[in-house]
């Protein structure tokens, strides 16, 4: 069993809000604005929490306040402490009961093809409350609010529980008026168009042609740094998009997006879910799990979109 701190490194939180206030603002008058005290009632807490510490957070300058080293440090690491609370207050406010599931997902995977299907796992799950985040990129399960995550890559999340969801196929496409325009007839004639490409991404477009065993080499063109970007490019008419066919069902549904060459090839990586090594059986996951295979099932056999 740890021992429990000593309680000159637990500050009360109304001394930690005054300072993380004023380190944010650079001001006293601001922070007492924001935290509706006065300046004087702000200043006594910095000054306490400073006591409490036996460390000066700040350099008083006449009128100005100014971040010691330790203080700046102090003051990113209160700040995270902070937001962390707030948001379990937040998600405890939400569902008192308990059933809530935090979820980062990458934004345009996110607002294309799991937002759209939540209203089934919510109908059959109502007591389960879902939270999205939007992430790009991967994160610490010890530092963020998430209760788990879904990625597109390789399943090296390392001290994480790993589910694989689906491959992804990478579809040339662009507006009906640019192929006729064009006339595609193989890969090489690809490049004859303009080509938008991911940043995230950057050598996409390299891999489908080499795929194809057409010439790779110095492709260029427009960059953007999100699919969802890339996919209104391409129905603009600015040029020949390589996206992901989940991504863009509806689009090609409603022809407002083509198939340039169908030509698609499959990405490396692939979609997974992970969760905290230490949380495989919390409730709302095991049945979020369970509602998004069987949903990833379903579209095997029905491909249409929502």
């Amino acid at each position: 069993m740890s021992l429990p701190a000593p309680r000159r490194f637990l500050p009360s939180l109304p001394l930690l809000a005054a300072f993380e206030a004023a380190a944010r603002t650079g001001s006293i008058t601001e922070a007492a604005a924001e935290l509706s005290l006065t300046q004087s009632a702000v200043s006594r807490q910095i000054r306490a929490l400073e006591g409490q510490l036996g460390v000066d957070l700040f350099r008083r300058e006449k009128q100005k306040i100014r971040l010691t080293p330790g203080g700046e440090t102090y003051a990113r690491e209160i700040r995270d402490a902070l937001t962390r609370i707030s948001d379990a207050s937040l998600q405890l406010l939400a569902s008192p009961g308990g059933g809530t599931l935090t979820l980062a997902v990458p934004p345009t995977f996110g607002a294309r093809w799991l937002i759209p299907r939540l209203a089934r796992f919510h109908a059959a799950h109502r007591d389960v409350s879902i939270n999205i985040l939007s992430r790009l990129g991967r994160f610490d399960f010890r530092q963020d609010v998430a209760d788990a995550a879904i990625f597109f890559g390789q399943p090296d999340w390392g001290g994480a529980g790993l589910l694989h969801l689906m491959g992804e196929r990478m579809l040339p496409v662009c507006a009906p008026g640019l192929k006729a325009e064009y006339g595609f007839a193989r890969a090489g004639d690809i490049r004859l168009a303009p080509l938008l490409h991911l940043t995230t991404r950057p050598d996409a477009w390299e891999t489908w042609l080499r795929a194809q065993g057409a010439d790779h080499r110095g492709v260029q063109g427009m960059l953007l740094d999100q699919f969802a970007a890339l996919a209104e490019a391409a129905v603009a008419g600015f040029g020949v998009a390589l996206l992901p066919e989940i991504l863009i069902a509806r689009e090609l549904a409603e022809g407002r997006l083509v198939a340039a060459l169908d030509l698609p090839v499959e990405s490396a990586g692939a979609y997974h879910l992970a969760w905290p090594a230490d949380r495989p059986d919390y409730p709302p996951l095991m049945r979020f799990r369970s509602w998004l295979l069987s949903e990833i099932a379903a579209e095997i056999t029905d491909p249409s979109p929502v």
